[in-house]
């Protein structure tokens, strides 16, 4: 099975614009829906510590470390990929 799990944590607007500069590489989504994806949350605490998997300008893989202040998190929504797992369309074998 080909399981891939995270969370996405979305962030309040004013927390974007807080934020600056300093969150726009790790954001994806539309204005009014931008999130981090993230592999792994701790939320207990002040701040929300997100880790994330990157890659240095050299191609190598490196794991990063988030954290914002517990406020700027409107949501935190699991995200999970199971191909075998769903109501979807599957393939003949």
């Amino acid at each position: 099975m080909n399981d891939t799990r995270g969370y996405a944590v979305f962030l309040f607007p004013q927390a974007v614009e807080a934020l600056g500069g300093a969150i726009k590489p790790y954001l994806q989504g539309e204005v009014g829906g931008e999130h981090v994806m993230c592999r792994e949350i701790d939320t207990g605490g002040a701040f929300i510590k997100m880790i994330l998997d990157g890659r240095t300008e050299k191609g190598e893989m490196v794991e990063l470390e988030l954290m914002v202040p517990a406020s700027m998190v409107r949501m935190v929504v699991s995200a999970r990929n199971e191909e075998s797992f769903g109501f979807g369309p599957r393939s003949a074998h």
